[in-house]
C-alpha cells in the first residue's frame, strides 16, 4: 500500500545554469576570499518567530505547491479532529468562503485565552498560533492521543497566512484574535458574550507571497473532509462551500452533513462502488485501546479480476491523519493477513499455501487501516509516513485474532479467499520464472558493455544497476556492492543532453551505447519493458553541483528515451553523505550543511571536538562507508523519480525549458524559480 518517495525531475540541475549566457552587466565578479569579504559575527543571521516557516515553507508543509496549500488545511482540520477523538467536540464546521477563505469551527473546549505561565504578557492563545513547538500536545492530560504532536501546525498555518483570525468561544465569553504572516495584530479582545456556546474558529486565506494565485479546490476541500468524518464515526463535519466556487457538485455538494457511524466499513464500501469482490463480506473491525497502548479500526476487501482492481483504494491513517506513504501500521496489518491466511491453509492442509507472500495477499486488496496512539513518530513534519513501532504490534496482535476468527466462521469464503492468493501467488513465480528466462537470454545475446561490472543473479526481480560517474567512483562502489544482484556502470565525464541533441550524436555517443546495451530494452519506439535487465536503475552521482548536472542529464535521457521505465518506477536517485561526523568510536553522516549543523547540536555535546571530514567525491569513500550510507538497503536512501500523469505537460515543457538549446528559455526558467533554491544548492 505504502507509496514510495518521489523526487521531483530538476531538484538537482542547477549546473545547469552554466549554460545560460548572461548580459555583461550582470557578470559575476571574481569570488573574494573570506577575509576580504569582512565575515563575522555580524553576518549570522538569527531568524525568530515564525521567519524560518516563511523562509523555507518546504521544510514544513513540503512545499508551495496545491498539494502543501491544501495540507495547510489539514494541519488546522487535524486541530478540531483530536478534540472531538478526545471526546469534547461533537461537530466540526467547514467553511469555504469567496476571495480563497477557508474557515474550520469546533464545539470543543476552546483555545486558552488566559495569560500563559511562562510568557506573561501574552496569552496562551497568541502563544500557539506564534510560536513552533507550543502546544497542549507534548505531554500531561490534555491528549490521550493525537494528529499533532509537533507543536507546529496551527503556528505554520498562521505563517503562510495573508489574514487569520481566531475566535474563541470560552467561559460564556466570545474573544477574538486578528493575526497577518504570523505576526498578531493586536492583543486578544472580547467582544461579546457566547451564552451556551464553546469552541474555536479558525478562518484564513493563504498568503500569495507564497502559494502565488493558488486557489483552494472545493472538491478536494470536501473529500479530505468527508475522509475525516469516516476515521471518527462520533463526530459530525458539517460542510458548506459559496455555489459560485463549484465547478461539478456531484463531486462537491454547497451543503452537507458527514457522519458516518460505521467509520472505515462505510469508507470502504463507497471506495468499492459496483466492483466484484472475492468475499461477499468484509473483513472490518475496530477495538478501542488494545491493551491499554491504543485503539485500531479496519476495513478489508479483496476486489476480483476483470471488473477492476485494487489500485487508489488502500489508505492508512494515524490519530486521523492520512499517511500516503504507509509505515508501521500497514505493515502489521500486511503481516497479520499474510500469516493468518497461511495459518488457515496449514489447518486444512492446503500444501501451496506455504508459497504465499505478502505481495500475494495485499496485491488485490482493498485496504483501510486506522490506528489510534501516545506520541506518534512520523517521518517528516507533513507526517506521510509512520514511524512508530509499537504501530506494528498493535495492528498485527488486533488483526490477527479477528482475522482467524473471519475465516473459520465462513469456511466456503475463507477457501474462495485462499484460492484466489494463492493463483496470484503463483501468477507471481510463473512471472518470475520468464524473467529469469528472459535475462539469461538476453545475457547470452548481448555484448555488454567492457565497463560493467555485472551481478550474478539470472533474474531482473531484485536487480539494481548503479550508474555511478568515473572510474574512481566505479571502484568503490564495485567493491562496496552486494554481487549477488547490485551491477555497476561506470560513466566518464557527462552524459551526452539529449534534450537538444541530434539522432546522430546519441548514435555516436559512447554512453549512451553502453547505457542502452546494459538495459538490454532499448530505447525510443524500441523500449521492451519486458527486456529490462534491471528492477532498479540507481543514479549514483556526487554530492555536488557538478553531480546534480550529472543526475540531471542522466534523468533526461531517460525522460526523453524511455518515459516508460520512469513511468513505471524503476529509476532512482541515490543521496550520498557530502560530510563524516567522528568523535571517539560515534560516526555519523550528513547528506548537507543543515543535516551536518542538526547532527553536531542533537549527537554530540555542546563544546565537543568533532571531527568532520567533506567527501570530495564517491571514489574519496573506502568501499565499506559507500555501502553502509549509499548502498546497502535498510541505511541507504534513495529518491523515486516520478512523472504524476496530471504534470506530465508541465514536464515536458520544464524539460524544454532548462535542458533545451534555446537560451532565452533557460535563462527565463531561472529567473523565474531562482527564489527556490536554496543556499546549499548555488555554486558560489
Amino acid at each position: 500500500m505504502a507509496k514510495k518517495k518521489s523526487a521531483d525531475l530538476f531538484d538537482d540541475t542547477p549546473a545547469a545554469t552554466s549554460d545560460t549566457k548572461m548580459p555583461a552587466k550582470q557578470k559575476k565578479a571574481p569570488v573574494k576570499k573570506a577575509a576580504e569579504k569582512g565575515y563575522s559575527a555580524a553576518d549570522i543571521e538569527v531568524l525568530e518567530g515564525l521567519e524560518p516557516v516563511r523562509r523555507r515553507p518546504g521544510m514544513y508543509i513540503g512545499g508551495t505547491d496545491g498539494r502543501a496549500m491544501h495540507h495547510l488545511f489539514a494541519e488546522v482540520i487535524d486541530n478540531s479532529m483530536d478534540e472531538a477523538v478526545a471526546g469534547h467536540a461533537t461537530f466540526i464546521e467547514v467553511e469555504m468562503m469567496a476571495g480563497n477563505r477557508l474557515s474550520v469551527r469546533d464545539n470543543g473546549r476552546g483555545i486558552p485565552v488566559d495569560p500563559h505561565p511562562k510568557y506573561k504578557d501574552k496569552s496562551a492563545l497568541e502563544v500557539i498560533m506564534t510560536t513552533l513547538h507550543a502546544g497542549g500536545k507534548f505531554g500531561g492530560d490534555a491528549y490521550d492521543t493525537s494528529g499533532g504532536l509537533h507543536g507546529v501546525g496551527v503556528s505554520v498555518v498562521n505563517a503562510l497566512a495573508s489574514d487569520l483570525i481566531v475566535e474563541v468561544a470560552r467561559d460564556q465569553q466570545m474573544h477574538r484574535q486578528t493575526f497577518s504572516r504570523g505576526l498578531a495584530q493586536g492583543k486578544v479582545e472580547k467582544i461579546g458574550e457566547a451564552k451556551n456556546k464553546r469552541g474555536t474558529t479558525v478562518s484564513f486565506v493563504p498568503d500569495e507571497e507564497i502559494f502565488g494565485k493558488i486557489q483552494f479546490d472545493p472538491a478536494r476541500l470536501y473529500a479530505m473532509a468527508k475522509a475525516k468524518a469516516y476515521l471518527f464515526g462520533g463526530v459530525e463535519i458539517r460542510w458548506r462551500c459559496d455555489p459560485a466556487l463549484i465547478k461539478d457538485q456531484e463531486k462537491c455538494p454547497p451543503e452537507d452533513t458527514l457522519k458516518f457511524p460505521n467509520g472505515l466499513q462505510d469508507y470502504l464500501e463507497e471506495q468499492i462502488g459496483g466492483r466484484a469482490v472475492v468475499t461477499p463480506q468484509p473483513f472490518a473491525g475496530k477495538v478501542q485501546k488494545t491493551g491499554g497502548h491504543g485503539s485500531c479500526e479496519w476495513a478489508v476487501t479483496w476486489v476480483a479480476a476483470g471488473i477492476g482492481n485494487a489500485d487508489g483504494m488502500n489508505a492508512s491513517y494515524c490519530n486521523t491523519v492520512p499517511t500516503p506513504e504507509g509505515g508501521t501500521h500497514e505493515q502489521g496489518m500486511r503481516a497479520a493477513l499474510t500469516k493468518g491466511l497461511k495459518a488457515y491453509g496449514d489447518r486444512i492442509n492446503n500444501k501451496k499455501a506455504g508459497m504465499i507472500t505478502g505481495e500475494d495477499v495485499m496485491g488485490t486488496a482493498a485496504a483501510l487501516v486506522s490506528v489510534f496512539v501516545r506520541e506518534p513518530e512520523f517521518q517528516g513534519q507533513t507526517k506521510d509516513k509512520l514511524a512508530t513501532p509499537e504501530a506494528a504490534k498493535i495492528v498485527e496482535t488486533t488483526l490477527r485474532d479477528h482475522f482467524e476468527h473471519y475465516l473459520t466462521s465462513a469456511p466456503a469464503d475463507a477457501d474462495k479467499l485462499l484460492g484466489w492468493v494463492i493463483d496470484r501467488a503463483e501468477e507471481r513465480v510463473k512471472r518470475r520464472q520468464e524473467k529469469e528466462v528472459s535475462r539469461k537470454s538476453a545475457v547470452r545475446k548481448l555484448r555488454l558493455p567492457g565497463k560493467l561490472a555485472d551481478c550474478s543473479q539470472n533474474s531482473s526481480e531484485g536487480a539494481e544497476l548503479f550508474i555511478v560517474e568515473g572510474d574512481s567512483a566505479g571502484g568503490s562502489a564495485k567493491q562496496g556492492r552486494n554481487r549477488r544482484n547490485q551491477a555497476i556502470l561506470p560513466l566518464r565525464g557527462k552524459i551526452l543532453n539529449v534534450a537538444n541533441a541530434t539522432q546522430t550524436k546519441m548514435q555516436q555517443s559512447q554512453q549512451i551505447a553502453d547505457l542502452v546495451l546494459a538495459l538490454g530494452c532499448g530505447m525510443g519506439a524500441s523500449y521492451d519493458e519486458a527486456r529490462l535487465r534491471y528492477e532498479k536503475i540507481i543514479i549514483m552521482t556526487d554530492a555536488d553541483v557538478d553531480g546534480a548536472h550529472i543526475a540531471a542529464l542522466l534523468v533526461t535521457f531517460f525522460h526523453e528515451q524511455m518515459p516508460d521505465l520512469i513511468r513505471q518506477g524503476h529509476l532512482y536517485i541515490a543521496v550520498p553523505p557530502l560530510y563524516r561526523l567522528a568523535q571517539g568510536a560515534k560516526t555519523f553522516y550528513a547528506r548537507d550543511d543543515a543535516h551536518r549543523e542538526e547532527l553536531l547540536k542533537t549527537e554530540f555535546r555542546a563544546n565537543a571536538k568533532v571531527d568532520i571530514s567533506r567527501f570530495k567525491g564517491l571514489g574519496e569513500m573506502l568501499p565499506a562507508q559507500l555501502k553502509e550510507t549509499t548502498m546497502l538497503p535498510g541505511s541507504r536512501t534513495l529518491l523515486q523519480v516520478h512523472i504524476p500523469d496530471e504534470e506530465s505537460k508541465a514536464t515536458e515543457k520544464a524539460v524544454k525549458d532548462l535542458m533545451g538549446n534555446k537560451p532565452e528559455l533557460r535563462f527565463k526558467f531561472i529567473q523565474e524559480n531562482a527564489a527556490f533554491a536554496g543556499e546549499d544548492m548555488l555554486d558560489i
